[in-house]
């Protein structure tokens, strides 16, 4: 497992509302993401998924299993910013501009449902559902860019295939754009997906919430990924 990846994402919370602040006022391409135990463990598995999550700009901790991590390490883990809270507190921010959003992944009719729960429709100019190859979100990407405007590109895909494909689309503009890894966001403000309950995610335990009610899908991701985590966080060279 990388240590790199780890040195990135210690963020704290009055920080993580300056780096908001930033964001907002970026006059270049900025990619942002988030790590959390199965993106580290996608990470080691293949060197490709590491380096596109290593040349992620701006890249956040998400869960408890980082966070020990980091602790083992002896470094500071800062907070947990993960996606599902982050991102819409970043793009309630980013609506103070003149904005323009583009949304690529997940099915309809979450998608729309979760944009419009977002409060983004007023500020579309692209919209595609489904997984498609890289090739025709380039295309659509650059057809739909607005240079005048904050470009936000809202990728709801989930890992790997969205950190490589902010990668890609990093190198096609230099206007104003953040790219956002968002994984289920749009999922879950479309009520696809139920949260936790507040008690729950304060004591880091939402993962366990989601794996009861989703036990098929989130089987592999964390009862066999999880104790396969901590194995190789002992193996972490320091």
């Amino acid at each position: 497992m990388d240590r790199q990846l780890f040195q990135k994402v210690s963020v704290h919370q009055d920080a993580g509302n300056a780096l908001i602040d930033s964001l907002v006022e970026t006059q270049r391409p900025i990619t942002i993401g988030f790590l959390n135990h199965h993106g580290a463990n996608l990470c080691h598995d293949n060197d490709d998924i590491k380096n596109n999550f290593n040349e992620l700009d701006v890249l956040l901790r998400d869960g408890i299993g980082i966070k020990i991590a980091m602790s083992h390490l002896k470094m500071e883990p800062g907070d947990n910013l993960n996606g599902t809270d982050f991102i819409p507190t970043l793009l309630k921010k980013c609506k103070t501009k003149p904005l323009n959003v583009i949304a690529f992944g997940t099915q309809e009719p979450w998608l729309s449902k979760g944009l419009n729960a977002l409060g983004l429709d007023p500020y579309i100019s692209c919209v595609e559902n489904g997984f498609h190859q890289s090739s025709y979100y380039l295309e659509k990407y650059k057809n739909s860019l607005q240079p005048k405007s904050l470009n936000v590109v809202l990728l709801a895909m989930g890992m790997p295939k969205q950190e490589h494909l902010a990668a890609q689309l990093k190198t096609l503009s230099n206007a104003p754009v953040l790219i956002i890894c968002g994984g289920a966001i749009l999922d879950f403000q479309a009520g696809r997906f139920q949260r936790a309950p507040n008690i729950i995610r304060q004591f880091g335990l939402e993962w366990a919430y989601r794996l009861i009610k989703e036990p098929k899908r989130l089987f592999r991701r964390y009862v066999i990924g999880i104790p396969l985590f901590f194995k190789r966080m002992i193996f972490i060279s320091e």
